[in-house]
Parts: structure tokens; sequence; C-alpha cells
């Protein structure tokens, strides 16, 4: 806040500018002259004001800003989606290739080992069965 806007608020609201007196009862009599303050309502309303412009452009351009983080902020919610889906389908690749290796390991060796030999002997002529 600006020091003069700052010292026009404060006359305009500090009560200890005023002539004061007190009564028998201990309460607080002040003296003010509305006439001669007229000048000071308008300056520190004009100086108020200008400051309530200012606030209102200010939160004008962090509203931009804002949009703008918005924007960004939805950008990376989708990919972050996106790697998620990825993520449970690998997952899933890899749940169902673990339970296949521990199917495999599972059968004696030498069953594991004609089965991964199959190939080769039906390539060669020999059938798998009569071996």
């Amino acid at each position: 806040m600006p020091a003069e806007m700052l010292t026009a608020f404060l006359a305009f609201v500090n009560p200890t500018s005023f002539p004061r007196g007190h009564r028998n009862n201990g309460n607080a009599i002040v003296a003010v002259d509305l006439a001669e303050r007229p000048d000071d309502h308008q300056a520190v309303a004009a100086t108020l004001k200008a400051r309530i412009e200012m606030l209102e452009a200010d939160i004008a351009k962090l509203e931009a800003t804002a949009a703008v983080h918005r924007g960004d902020f939805e950008r990376e919610r989708e990919k972050v989606l996106k790697t998620t889906a990825e993520l449970m389908a690998a997952r899933e690749a890899t749940a169902r290739i673990a339970g296949e290796l521990a199917a495999f390991q599972a059968r004696p060796w030498w069953r594991r080992l004609f089965t991964s030999f199959s190939p080769v002997l039906s390539g060669a002529g020999l059938d798998a069965q009569h071996a």
C-alpha cells in the first residue's frame, strides 16, 4: 500500500487525530468537524478506487494464468491415465506369463525337455508322438 494512501486512510480512520475530552463516567468524547474533512473523504475514496482497479486487473491476470495451468493439468492427467492403463496391461501380461512359467515348471524335467525340443523333432521329420 503506498505511503500517501496509508496516511490518508489513517487520517480518516484514526480517532486519535481528533480532539477529545472525557466525561465523568470514563467515556471519551470526540469532537469531529465534518465540514473540514470532505476533501479527505474524496481523496481516500479515489485512492481506494484506484487500488481496487489495480487489484481487479491483478485478479484478471491470475485467472488467465490459472486457465493456462488448468490446461497443463488436464494434459498431464490424460498422460497419467494412459500410462496407468499401459501399466495395468503390462501387469496382466506379466501375471499371464508367470502363470505359464509356473505351469511349465510344474511338469517333470523330461516332459519339459521333450516339449521344448518337439518343434525341432517335428521339423526334422520325427514325430513327437513316436519318440
